[in-house]
């Protein structure tokens, strides 16, 4: 993948509240799915039942989520709801995230539940909390741009 700054993408707009709560609905079927099949793998592995209280299954699911959401947002900056709606997430200069910065946008998300997501509401540049605390940034792609 190539890691040079897209020109295009520091200079197109911040992502909506509501697109990025659509996307994410879209990516929480999809999460609730993988997480569904990771559960089924548990079962199997275990030969029955799995504790949904033990502290190492729900680590299991979680590192199924980071994977989901990390792995799309390290290669390509889209989850499949980000591409829904033609978002695209990157460093704040336009280059692609990587593993520490997604994983680092990942925990910001989960350590600020609802006004991660919220804050670009009140943003001047209409990004997330967790995008400033990750030094990334959400944009709306234009019709037509070609795939990366």
């Amino acid at each position: 993948m190539n890691s040079a700054p897209d020109s295009t993408l520091p200079h197109l707009p911040g992502a909506s509240f509501w697109r990025r709560f659509l996307a994410l609905n879209y990516d929480l079927l999809l999460v609730a799915a993988l997480l569904f099949v990771a559960t089924a793998g548990a079962m199997l592995v275990h030969g029955g039942p799995v504790d949904p209280t033990s502290p190492l299954f729900r680590l299991y699911l979680l590192l199924v989520t980071w994977a989901f959401f990390v792995g799309f947002w390290s290669h390509g900056g889209q989850t499949l709801g980000m591409k829904s709606w033609r978002l695209r997430v990157t460093k704040r200069d336009g280059s692609p995230l990587g593993w520490n910065r997604a994983s680092l946008r990942f925990l910001a998300a989960l350590a600020t539940p609802g006004i991660g997501m919220l804050w670009c509401l009140v943003d001047r540049d209409r990004q997330g909390l967790y995008d400033r605390i990750a030094g990334s940034r959400c944009v709306v792609l234009p019709k037509g741009l070609p795939e990366r």
